[in-house]
Order: C-alpha cells, then structure tokens, then sequence
C-alpha cells in the first residue's frame, strides 16, 4: 500500500468519523442533558430539605387518632390477576395500531401473521374466560 493510498484512507475514515459524529450528536446532547437534569432534581431536595423529625412527624397517623383494625388490608390475588390480563390484552391490542398502519406494506405474510397473533389472542382470552380468572367473586 502506497503512502497516498493510506493518507487517502486515513481521510476517508476521518472523514466518516465527521460524519458520524455529526449524526449521534444532537442524540449525544439529548442524553447528556436529561442525565444532568435528573441529577439535578434528585439532589436538590437533599439539598433544600430541611429535616428536624419529631414525634408528630414519626407517628404512624398523621389524622389526629389512632386507627381501627389492622393498618395493612390483604388485598384478595383475583385483584392482581385481572390487573395483569387486563395490561397483558391491553397491550397486546396496541400492537394492531402500527399493524394497521404498515398493512400496505407488509402485504399478505403480514396479514395472515397478524391473523395468527389475533387468534392466539382471542384463544387466550376464551381461556382465561372459561377458567373464571375475569370472574369477581
């Protein structure tokens, strides 16, 4: 390899590095911004806190009595399973949003994989309906 040929490469790599970097760097710029902003907000309550706890401030209610019963409620787990099927469908259902955009592109492999994800779902759904998981008792 000749000397031109190598400055010619070293220009070139320079060159791509320029422009890579003037790519990345609004990106660049963007992180380091939102990481120091959110330094910022978590120091500046230790900073201006002003913490001197009594006994008022360290009680256990803050309504002027003491409570009644038990402090902590058990919530019954049928509470969390509907809560996760209904996340779980819920997103599921917003994968159709870009589908349906990008249908005309994706042609027919695209529809009939969409068919298959769908009746997967539905399938799912029938299940978790026949087993009573959506029943509240």
């Amino acid at each position: 390899m000749s000397v031109s040929e190598t400055v010619s490469s070293v220009a070139v790599s320079a060159l791509n590095a320029d422009l890579l970097s003037s790519q990345y760097l609004p990106i660049l710029l963007f992180l380091a911004i939102a990481i120091g902003l959110s330094c910022v907000i978590i120091i500046i309550p230790f900073i201006l806190s002003k913490s001197k706890p009594d006994s008022q401030k360290l009680s256990s209610y803050e309504c002027g009595f003491e409570g009644e019963g038990r402090v902590r409620n058990e919530f019954d787990v049928q509470f969390y399973l509907v809560a996760i099927l209904f996340i779980i469908f819920d997103l599921e259902i917003a994968f159709l949003f870009p589908w349906a955009v990008s249908l005309g592109k994706i042609g027919v492999f695209g529809f009939w994989s969409m068919m298959v994800f769908l009746t997967l779902l539905t399938v799912g759904f029938i299940y978790e309906w026949k087993r009573g998981a959506l029943e509240w008792k």
